[in-house]
Order: structure tokens, then C-alpha cells, then sequence
């Protein structure tokens, strides 16, 4: 367990790391899910990008259906995706995650602010994502042990700020579904939320 004020492990990645998790049933599957990043610092450096699964439930890509991550730095995507992405608790249980086609990003931009109503937009050539977050409330702090993370193997330190409203936009057309509640540390948090500050630390084997 962590005790002092330096943390003795190895730091794996660390940046921005929002989503929006949408369901059509609160007790049935996750219908529509995106996860954002914008990471400074990683065993591939920096980049950001966005997935999406807009079928959560099918294990394929495009053309058939849109799930994807559009990305500036495709080893990073994919280092993100098969050590944690994967592991976060709404991507496990989505075959979806498995069968995701990597896009060049293109362009990124950000509107509005973290009080009120902030959005991400990605584009890959003519495809674009549009990501809006409303009805934020307060900033609340995170320690996320690894007894209680989703990879078991980091501890994870960052901020959130949960949303009452929110969508995810592929060319205009919104994914399925509404917000619920997700599990963060036995807690029940909004499905839609800005995480900033996010830092995943290896901890002792």
C-alpha cells in the first residue's frame, strides 16, 4: 500500500480519459459506449484519439458496423485497448472491443467548458465523433486501489466530473440508448463523465 508522498511504482500512462456509457434497459446490455483520451505520457508516448462502439454486442469492425478507434498514434491505441480499455468494466463484458478498426485522426478539436457543458470532436477524413457532456456538477477526487481497478495491476489517481446528460454523435447520428449509473470503487457514479489528470500506476507484483 502507498504510504509516502512518492509513489515507488512505474508509471504507465497518465492524461485525460472521458466516456459516455449508454444503455437502452439499466438492467439489460450496454447499447452504445465511447471512451476518449488524451495521454501525455505512456510507453509510446503521447497521442489521443477516441473508440467507439456503436454495437457493443457484435464482434466485428467496419464496414459492417461502427466500431472503431480513430487515433493519432496506433501503438498507443492499441496498447490503451489491450491493457486497459478491455479491462474497464462496460468494454469487458462488449464483444465489440475485440474487433475494433483503427482510423487516422485527422483533426481534434474541444468546445465549451467543465462547469457547464464541454464536447470533443474527431475527425478521421469525413467521418466525424462528436462527444458533449451537460449538466456537470462538482469535481470529485479519485485513489483508485488495484484491489478495486479494473486491471488489478495499477493503482489509479485522477478527477472526474459526472455528467446528467450526454451523447455520442457518428455524422450527425446519435448512438442508442440513455444514461445510467456505472460502479466506480462500490460507489455509483454517472455513465457519462470527464476524468482529467488521470494517472495509471503500476503497482508491486
Amino acid at each position: 500500500m502507498q504510504t509516502g508522498p512518492i509513489h515507488a511504482g512505474e508509471v504507465d500512462w497518465s492524461g485525460e480519459n472521458p466516456g459516455i456509457y449508454l444503455k437502452e434497459d439499466p438492467e439489460g446490455p450496454w447499447t452504445g459506449l465511447m471512451c476518449f483520451y488524451r495521454v501525455v505520457y505512456s510507453p509510446h508516448g503521447m497521442g489521443s484519439g477516441v473508440v467507439v462502439l456503436d454495437e457493443p454486442n457484435i464482434e466485428k469492425g467496419r464496414p459492417d458496423v461502427d466500431n472503431f478507434c480513430i487515433c493519432d498514434n496506433e501503438p498507443l491505441a492499441k496498447y490503451l485497448v489491450a491493457h486497459f480499455f478491455s479491462n474497464f468494466a462496460a468494454f469487458k463484458v462488449s464483444a465489440g472491443i475485440r474487433a475494433l478498426s483503427y482510423l487516422p485522426l485527422t483533426s481534434l478539436e474541444r468546445e465549451g467548458d467543465t462547469h457547464s457543458t464541454y464536447s470533443e470532436i474527431v475527425r478521421s477524413g469525413d467521418l466525424e465523433v462528436r462527444m458533449t457532456w451537460g449538466g456537470l456538477g462538482d469535481a470529485y477526487a479519485v485513489n483508485m486501489p488495484a484491489a478495486l481497478g479494473a486491471t488489478k495491476k495499477h493503482d489509479m489517481y485522477s478527477f472526474f466530473v459526472d455528467a446528467k446528460q450526454a451523447t455520442v454523435s457518428i455524422d450527425g447520428r446519435l448512438l442508442r440508448g440513455k444514461l445510467t449509473n456505472r460502479n466506480c470503487g462500490g460507489t455509483a457514479k454517472s455513465s457519462a463523465f470527464l476524468a482529467f489528470s488521470e494517472t495509471w500506476i503500476k503497482t508491486a507484483d
